[in-house]
C-alpha cells in the first residue's frame, strides 16, 4: 500500500525512533516504521521478548513515570521521534511533557486523550458537535443508575466512564444484568475509573473502526477495519480488548465512508479546534452502522488493537513520514494511502481465562511457519532466564497473514496457529466470517 504525497519525504532527520508501549499493536508500529530505510534505530520501552525479533529494533527497560531518567535516555540516543502507543501513558501527560521538552511527538496531549479517557466527556463532546451517537445518561450513583434503568422500556449499554482496558463496556441482555453491571462498577471493579458511569441506549448493526492521522488542523484516513471485541465464536461471551480483525472493511462502501468523513471525522476535528485542542495523533473512530446511518460508539486516541497489527503490513516505508509530519502539525491535506492489492487479517491467540483470571509463564513452542506475506506480533510474552518464549499477558500472540483474499489469509492464519502451541492456548476460529467465502458457521 503506497502513500502517495507531493512532498511525502521528510526533510528532517529520522535516524533513531522510540515506541512507547510493551504489546502487539507497538511491536507492528515498529515492524512497519523499519522498513523506511533512513531509520536506522527503533527502541520501544518497554517492548517485549518478541520486539528485537524484528529488524532494527531494541528493547529500554526503564520507567516512563521517572521523566529525569527518561529524559536523559532520550537525549542520550538522539531520539528524532517519539510514538506513544497506549492511552495510559497519554491519559497521564506525557506528550505533553516530551513535547515542551522539544521533542516530536506522535500522540495526543492530555486534552485530546480526554475522548478516550472520559467517556462523559467523549459523549457531551458529540452532543455539542452534533456528531450522530446513542442517546446516553451520565449518573454519578448507583441510586440514580437505578432510576433510569428501570425507567428504560429496554436494556442499556452500561460503561466505566474511565479507562478500563477495554472490559468497561457491557451490553446486557436484561435490566437485571445492567443493575449488576452497574452495581459492579460503581463498587470499585475498575477503581477511579468507575466513579462515573455512562448509561447508553443499545443500538444496532455491524461495526466498523475508521482511523485518522490528525496533525492538528489536518487529517488522512488507513484502511478501514472490523474487529472481534467477543471472546468466543459466534461473537457471544463477554468483552475483550480484541480477538482479531481484518482489513480493509467491505462493508463501507465509498458513499458510507464519504457519509462518516462529513459528518462525524470532519465534525470531530473541528470541534477539537474550536476547542482549542491541537490534536496530533491518530483518532481511534469506532462506529456503528446502523439503519439510520454511521453513529460514534467511541473514540480512542491511539491505534486500536488488533487492528493496527492488521493494518500495519499495509503500509510501505513512507508510513512513518505520516508520523513525522502528523507531529510536526505539516500534513498538506493532500496525502493519500493508495488502496494495497491485497488484504489482512489478524487471529489473536490468548491465555485462558481472558478477559478474566489466568496465569501467565507457559513456554511457548512455535513450530514451522509460513513467513510469506504473514507475522507474528508478540503481544504479551517475556523471556525465561535461559531465553525460552514464555506467555505473560492475557493476549499472547497476534498472527497476522495477507493475501489477495480474505479466505486465503485466514487459511494462512489458521495453519500457521496449529504451529503455535502453549498451556491453555485459545483462539476464535472465526475470525472474519463476515468476509470468508468458504467459512461455514458449522466448521
Amino acid at each position: 500500500m503506497g502513500i502517495h504525497s507531493p512532498s511525502t519525504r521528510s526533510s528532517f532527520n529520522l535516524e533513531n525512533i522510540l515506541i512507547i508501549g510493551n504489546g502487539g499493536r507497538e511491536n507492528s508500529l515498529a515492524w512497519a516504521i523499519q522498513k523506511n530505510e533512513l531509520v536506522k534505530k527503533v527502541y520501544l520501552i518497554p517492548g517485549n521478548a518478541g520486539t528485537e525479533r524484528i529488524n532494527k529494533c531494541e528493547r529500554i527497560r526503564i520507567d516512563i513515570n521517572n521523566k529525569n531518567e527518561l529524559l536523559e535516555k532520550l537525549y542520550f540516543l538522539k531520539i528524532d521521534l517519539v510514538v506513544i502507543g497506549p492511552e495510559i501513558p497519554l491519559a497521564n501527560g506525557l506528550a505533553d511533557f516530551l513535547r515542551k521538552k522539544d521533542f516530536k511527538v506522535f500522540g495526543p496531549n492530555k486534552d485530546g486523550a480526554k475522548l478516550e479517557f472520559s467517556k462523559s466527556w467523549a459523549k457531551e463532546f458529540m452532543q455539542e458537535a452534533n456528531i450522530p451517537t446513542a442517546n446516553f445518561w451520565k449518573v454519578n450513583s448507583l441510586k440514580e443508575a437505578k432510576k433510569i434503568i428501570h425507567s428504560s422500556s429496554i436494556p442499556l449499554v452500561v460503561k466505566a466512564d474511565g479507562l478500563a482496558s477495554g472490559k468497561g463496556v457491557f451490553i446486557p441482555n436484561t435490566k437485571d444484568e445492567c443493575l449488576k453491571a452497574a452495581e459492579s462498577i460503581f463498587n470499585g471493579r475498575f477503581g477511579n475509573s468507575g466513579s462515573i458511569v455512562v448509561l447508553e441506549e443499545k443500538i444496532q448493526g455491524p461495526e466498523v473502526s475508521v482511523f485518522a492521522l490528525c496533525d492538528g488542523e489536518r487529517y488522512t484516513l488507513l484502511p478501514t477495519a472490523q474487529d472481534h471485541k467477543r471472546l468466543n465464536e459466534r461473537d457471544k461471551g463477554p468483552n475483550t480488548g480484541g480477538m482479531g480483525a481484518y482489513s480493509p472493511a467491505p462493508l463501507l462502501t465509498k458513499d458510507c465512508l464519504d457519509r462518516i468523513i462529513k459528518e462525524i471525522i470532519e465534525p470531530t476535528i473541528n470541534e477539537l479546534k474550536k476547542r482549542n485542542i491541537d490534536y496530533r495523533g491518530v483518532i481511534y473512530f469506532g462506529l456503528m452502522i446502523t439503519k439510520s446511518g454511521p453513529k460514534v460508539i467511541e473514540y480512542n486516541c491511539r491505534f486500536g488493537d488488533p487492528e493496527c497489527q492488521t493494518i500495519m503490513p499495509l503500509m510501505d516505508q513512507n508510513f512513518v513520514f505520516l508520523l513525522e509530519k502528523c507531529s510536526m502539525g505539516n500534513l498538506t491535506g493532500n496525502e493519500k494511502i493508495n488502496p494495497s492489492d491485497k488484504v489482512s487479517g489478524c487471529v489473536i491467540a490468548t491465555s485462558r481465562g481472558y478477559p478474566h483470571e489466568y496465569k501467565s509463564g507457559y513456554q511457548i513452542k512455535i513450530g514451522k511457519i509460513d513467513h510469506n506475506d504473514c507475522q507474528i506480533f508478540d503481544s504479551g510474552t517475556s523471556l525465561s532466564e535461559n531465553g525460552k518464549l514464555l506467555t505473560d499477558g492475557g493476549r499472547v500472540l497476534s498472527i497476522v497473514c495477507q493475501d489477495k483474499d480474505f479466505d486465503m489469509v485466514f487459511e494462512k492464519a489458521y495453519k500457521n496457529l496449529k504451529e503455535i502451541h502453549f498451556e491453555g492456548i485459545y483462539f476464535r476460529n472465526d475470525i472474519g466470517h463476515q468476509v470468508r467465502k468458504n467459512f461455514s458457521r458449522e466448521n
